[in-house]
Parts: C-alpha cells; sequence; structure tokens
C-alpha cells in the first residue's frame, strides 16, 4: 500500500495525499484515509496511480493536518525500560510493579486534543515541568470487539508517531488522588505526520514487532533513543486487550505509551528527582523521528488559555463521616 497524509492546500482546503519520494501526490475526491483504506482494493489501487500525475507538493513545503481524527485513544505502558525508571522516585521498593506484567495496561485520553505536526503548543497553564512523551500510535482500521488474536492483524489500518504532551507537575498532583492523569495530560497530543500502512513496515519485522529506531530532539539536540522492538506486547496484543468485551471505533488511536529516554520526566527519575535537562520553555522545538514513519515537530509557544480554575473543594461531611 502506502503511506497516506492529509494536508492545506493553498486554499485552504484539507487534501488527501499520497506519499512517494519525499513528495505529496494529491489523491482525486481527497477521500479520508481510512474510507480509502477499508475500499474495494482496485479503487484504492486506481487512485494511487492516478494520483501520481497530480500534483507533487515536497513533503518540506506541506502543511499537515491530522491524519485521521480518533473517537477514542487509548495510552498504553509497553516498555519495560521506562516504567522501570519512572518508579525509581515513586512510592514503593522503586521497581516495576508485578501487575504490570500481567496485561498491557491504557489509559483514556481526549480525542479533541489532537495537533497535526507543525503546529505550535501554547504552554499550558499553572505548569513549570512541560514534558513530552516519544510514542507509536496505531490506527485501527474497523470498528471490532472481543478481537482474537489471529485476526488483530486484520484491523490494524496503520501507524503514526504519537508525542502525549505532559504537564508533570500538575500530573502528579492529580494522581496522588488515586486516578489517572487528567489536566495534566488532556491538553494536546501530536498525531502524524502521515500514516504508513502495515505493508510498508514488512522490511522491519522481526516475529511480531517492528524494529524502528525512535528519537527526540529538542531544539537539534537529540535527548532520547530507543527502538519499537522493545515493545514488551506486539500492537495486536495491544488490541486484544483493549476490545475485550469493549467496543474499539474504526480510526481509534492505540498508542504504545512512552519508549525508554522518550521523556524528560524518566531522566529525572533516575536521577533522583533532579533535573538533569531542563522542563521545556517557550520557544523550543521538540522532533520525533521513528525509522519508517517520519517526523513530526512541534515548537512550544506562549500559554493562550485564560486559565480559569475552580475552587477548592467545599467540606460539607463533619469528623463522623470522614
Amino acid at each position: 500500500m502506502a503511506q497516506y497524509a492529509r494536508f492545506v492546500g493553498p486554499n485552504g482546503v484539507v487534501h488527501t495525499g499520497r506519499v512517494q519520494h519525499g513528495k505529496l501526490q494529491d489523491i482525486p475526491g481527497d477521500p479520508e484515509i481510512l474510507d480509502l483504506l477499508n475500499g474495494p482494493d482496485d479503487v484504492r489501487r486506481d487512485l494511487d496511480v492516478r494520483a501520481g500525475r497530480q500534483q507533487k507538493l515536497p513533503i518540506e513545503e506541506a502543511v499537515f493536518a491530522v491524519p485521521v481524527h480518533p473517537r477514542g485513544m487509548r495510552d498504553f505502558l509497553v516498555f519495560e525500560a521506562h516504567i522501570a525508571g519512572m518508579k525509581k522516585t515513586e512510592p514503593g521498593d522503586g521497581g516495576v510493579p508485578a501487575q504490570w506484567y500481567e496485561a498491557p495496561a491504557f489509559l483514556f485520553m481526549n480525542p479533541w486534543s489532537v495537533v497535526p505536526t507543525g503546529a505550535d503548543i501554547p504552554m499550558p497553564p499553572f505548569t513549570q515541568k512541560l514534558d513530552f512523551e516519544l510514542e507509536v500510535a496505531m490506527i485501527v482500521k474497523h470498528t471490532v470487539r472481543d478481537v482474537p488474536i489471529e485476526e488483530a492483524s486484520e484491523h490494524i489500518a496503520g501507524f503514526c508517531i504519537f508525542n502525549d504532551w505532559s504537564a508533570r507537575d500538575i500530573q502528579g498532583n492529580e494522581m496522588r488522588i488515586g486516578l489517572g492523569p487528567s489536566k495534566g495530560k488532556d491538553f494536546a497530543n501530536t498525531l502524524g505526520p502521515w500514516l504508513t500502512t502495515p505493508d510498508e513496515l514488512e522490511q522491519y519485522r522481526e516475529g511480531d514487532r517492528y524494529a524502528l529506531d525512535m528519537s527526540v530532539a529538542i531544539n537539534g539536540e537529540v535527548v532520547g533513543t530507543d527502538n519499537l522492538r522493545n515493545m514488551s506486547w506486539s500492537f495486536e496484543e495491544m488490541l486484544v486487550h483493549a476490545s475485550r468485551d469493549a467496543w474499539v471505533g474504526a480510526g481509534d488511536v492505540l498508542a504504545t505509551g512512552t519508549a525508554s529516554q522518550g521523556a524528560l520526566s524518566e531522566r529525572w527519575a533516575r536521577a533522583g528527582g533532579e533535573l538533569v535537562i531542563p522542563p521545556l520553555q517557550v520557544g523550543d522545538e521538540v522532533t520525533m523521528t521513528v525509522e519508517g514513519l517520519g517526523t513530526i515537530s512541534n515548537r512550544i509557544v506562549e500559554t493562550a488559555s485564560p486559565g480559569h480554575k475552580a475552587p477548592p473543594a467545599r467540606r460539607t461531611y463533619g469528623p463522623d463521616r470522614l
């Protein structure tokens, strides 16, 4: 198949394109990417051929849109070295919890927060520890439930790079309550630059994993690297788990969670809490590259939100109920 992108044309209209030889080829009719992948093979092949005759835009000149707009997003935690690093400064014995090894845990995310590569990321209000997370997202091809492992690969549309932006100080306060993060993570997630179909990655396959080099840089300086082969569960296994007794929708995102060295917070935890690499500041540009999937890049800009806050809790119970 191919790599498919959504991009903004000179007239402001979003187009669908095929990425080939460093250029975007406009696909006639501008179908949604999932509609294209779920349509008849002969129609898709014809559109691919016709795209080669259309406008060809160098990808470095393109203004990308989000490849798909998910209705649901699940962020997993499948890199053992990342959770091992994060536990260094958390309560407990500093080791990976036994429960992590039992199943691929995930949290739900805000699908309205998705932005494309190239978009500015306003600094969230009230944070002093803005961070990133280097991940890969699987895009689900069909709406499914209770998927068995032997059928899981049929329901994978493709893959994108994913950056789960995180306000670590806000996240840390929230998680002390006993729930997962909320305002510490719901403000922005980068998905892109395009969707790469699974067959494009066959050359990198090692068993049920893909051996893809991953890196993240701040202002051009690489600060973390890993390889996608180090996932402790495959994408197929992630889908099996997510769909057990639950619907997973076409276009939904199942993200890997942070690769090892893929977040500043892991470096801080391994250094005993010392901010060995400073948190992100306004003006910083974060660039993530994954072999076979491309590159995404976003710049941090001044806070845009007025930062409205809810008041502290009302105390409504007496000591006899507390």
